[in-house]
């Protein structure tokens, strides 16, 4: 079969930056799963993104689909046919609906009788004729959450859409796309090359925009070479290091098609604002990156990325100069007018925030997480006085100047402020540290105080919010609860927490008097310990694993973790799934007899099989070992030295009937079993593991 190239190119005005990347991404799987779908055969998929553009191209398009054989099964031969073998009405009306007649039909044969079948092929569809269909399908599932309309036209898209290259090979398909007619013509820079170019083939799309237009199509490529222009010229100008944010990377590289960088200087005396006020209000405002010394100091300069390549690049850096020095000018005043008022002076300004209607203010909740910061304190081993002054303190730079004009600096900002007024550090660091983790796999706090903060503000949150029966629901989680769960559990196993969380949990609900749900406490823990599900399954810890411990419903976090860890060990011995069989064989007899009814206590007297003997030995043996083991935390090697009862257990099962007819003897078998059993639910319930065979 054929194959040629295929290019589609959208043209549009300029497209929202943080959006085109997702764009071109959907834009390109939507086509390729519309191939997939019609069956037509294709190699490579390549996509482009700029900020005029979404283009895909597919290499060695077949030029149609596949033929294929058709099968239409009709009457069972015995109804199309009379008895003088005429056709009847079942049959003639089978293939008028196909538009054929009766001899052209054939038979099948089939275990439960002959049918009569119509058989063709089915000659595949061009190319040129699905892909308009394809491409507009594809345009049509984009994330777009708003659309809008320009000119007379009533076609919708993210930004109006000017022109449209639909090739396959060197031939345009003409067929009308976001209604307009597509051509080979591209459009190069909005500057540097304001006219139409002809694009021959696929092949020649980016080189075409490249060499000609003043456009580097290819977003990954346009993307690495701000990247290395970025950092050459810090290197080279100032001998430092730029920062490459690559979100803000991202962004740059969507509002530029011919990316040169550019640096600037700003005033040195503004250098004595906190960095991250003036990264901040770089980064978000003017998508500049800032340059640091060797030592990681931050130097007075800025890189811009410009997208034209000016005769007299002063000016343009002129300009910017010009536009950030306001920027950092209110950075500075801001610095300034803040720590004129203490932290501790602001705490009544947060009593007309409101948190949530029914839970109370800011200021509310910064109560009430004191309290609970000062208990869990204790716990850790920190000092309750100083988490009680941190929580009170937390949200008071929420009303500083600086953090209503830069929302992302909130505790950072209260650190500084927090320091300059002479709190304590461990005080002024959790004012910043209560917010970590910000997101998966960030920094945690680094003192016991920040997580005392962290646990308290997100406890009160959780066991408020579901209290008032307002928890997360499907997709919706505006007070990001999940997020909060994840940060709790992060911080007790990494920082090897001694903390419960059903106790934390009750401390917590404590301290509300608004909550209207039964057992809130409970039902908060068991929402978090489901957290843990796809914290482990991130790690590569199967469910099967999660689901053996939680039976078990441990709810300290550092012991949910050991155990979970020794669960995933053991897991890997040769034993483990034979004894995984035998505790589920074991579970299942104890059920049926009584289960709870059932104690542990084995008369030896009573034992006959050299099988239960040695079974009963070994488990004495074991226990003495390992139940000290256990309660020290010691899951792994516990687990590890249980392993060794697989063949007496196997045994016992091979020799001994378990059912004896003396209620004596089956009464003791029943407990020897169910001291077994209960040795490794002191872990996880191992039953639940997969099992041989």
């Amino acid at each position: 079969m054929a194959t040629q190239d295929f290019l589609v190119e959208l043209g549009t005005e300029e497209l929202p930056p943080k959006a085109l990347k997702p764009l071109s991404d959907a834009f390109t799987q939507g086509i390729a799963r519309g191939l997939e779908e019609a069956g037509i055969e294709f190699g490579k998929v390549e996509a482009f993104a700029a900020p005029r553009r979404l283009a895909v191209r597919i290499r060695d398009l077949a030029d149609s689909q596949p033929d294929k054989s058709v099968e239409k099964r009709g009457p069972a031969v015995k109804a199309a046919f009379d008895d003088a073998g005429n056709p009847t009405r079942a049959l003639t009306g089978f293939a008028t609906s196909l538009g054929v007649t009766p001899d052209q039909l054939d038979t099948l044969e089939t275990d439960k009788g002959a049918w009569v079948v119509y058989r063709t092929v089915e000659q595949g569809k061009p190319t040129v004729e699905l892909m308009p269909e394809l491409v507009e399908q594809s345009l049509a599932g984009l994330p777009i959450p708003k659309r809008m309309r320009w000119g007379a036209h009533r076609t919708e898209f993210v930004r109006p859409v000017h022109w449209v290259v639909l090739l396959f090979g060197n031939k345009v398909i003409d067929a009308p796309i976001m209604g307009l007619t597509p051509g080979n013509k591209t459009r190069g820079h909005r500057f540097h090359c304001p006219k139409s170019l002809i694009v021959p083939t696929p092949n020649d799309y980016e080189v075409v925009l490249k060499q000609e237009g003043y456009v580097i199509a290819d977003f990954a490529e346009r993307r690495e070479q701000i990247r290395a222009g970025v950092t050459e010229l810090a290197e080279q100008e100032a001998g430092g290091k730029a920062v490459i944010d690559e979100d803000l990377l991202d962004e740059v590289t969507a509002l530029n098609e011919w990316p040169v960088p550019l640096m600037g200087r700003f005033e040195e005396r503004f250098l004595e604002v906190p960095a991250e006020a003036l990264i901040s209000s770089m980064k978000e405002h003017q998508k500049y990156f800032h340059v640091v010394a060797t030592d990681g100091e931050m130097l007075p300069l800025f890189i811009t990325v410009a997208n034209i390549e000016s005769k007299d690049p002063s000016q343009v850096v002129s300009g910017n100069e010009k536009v950030i020095r306001p920027r950092l000018s209110d950075a500075a005043f801001f610095y300034d007018t803040d720590r004129k008022t203490r932290l501790e002076d602001r705490v009544d300004a947060l009593k007309p925030i409101v948190f949530q209607e029914k839970l109370g203010s800011i200021y509310d909740k910064s109560v009430r997480v004191a309290a609970l910061a000062k208990k869990i304190a204790d716990a850790i081993g920190s000092d309750p006085a100083l988490a009680e002054r941190a929580a009170m303190l937390a949200k008071t730079d929420l009303v500083t100047e600086m953090v209503l004009e830069f929302t992302d600096l909130q505790g950072i900002m209260g650190q500084y402020y927090a320091a300059n007024d002479g709190e304590p550090e461990d005080v002024a660091k959790a004012l910043n540290e209560q917010y970590m983790p910000r997101f998966a796999g960030d920094d945690l706090p680094t003192t016991l105080t920040g997580c005392a903060i962290a646990i308290a503000d997100r406890l009160d949150s959780l066991v408020g919010l579901f209290g008032i029966n307002q928890p997360p629901s499907g997709t919706r989680d505006p007070f990001a609860l999940r997020r909060a769960s994840l940060g709790v559990l992060r911080i007790i196993i990494e920082r090897e927490l001694p903390l419960d969380l059903q106790t934390c949990c009750e401390w917590a609900e404590e301290n509300f008097t608004v909550l209207t749900e039964q057992n809130t406490a409970s039902t908060v823990v068991d929402y978090m310990l489901e957290r843990f599900r796809a914290h482990y399954d991130e790690q590569g810890i199967g469910a099967e694993v999660y689901l053996a411990v939680h039976a078990r419903r441990p709810t300290r976090p550092l012991d949910f973790d050991r155990r979970v860890k020794a669960v995933e060990a053991f897991r890997q011995l040769p034993e483990a799934q034979a004894l995984a069989g035998a505790n589920k064989r074991v579970s299942n007899i104890l059920t049926k007899q009584g289960g709870d009814s059932i104690g542990e206590t084995v008369d030896a007297n009573l034992l006959q099989d050299s099988a239960e003997k040695a079974l009963a030995e070994q488990v004495d043996q074991q226990a003495a070992k390992v139940l000290p083991q256990f309660e020290n935390g010691d899951y792994a090697s516990a687990l590890s030295s249980l392993a060794s009862l697989r063949e007496p257990v196997d045994n016992f099962f091979d020799e001994v009937m378990v059912m004896a007819d003396d209620d004596a003897i089956r009464n003791n078998r029943l407990a020897l079993l169910n001291r077994l059993r209960n040795l490794f639910l002191r872990v996880a319930d191992i039953s639940l593991l997969p099992t041989a065979g």
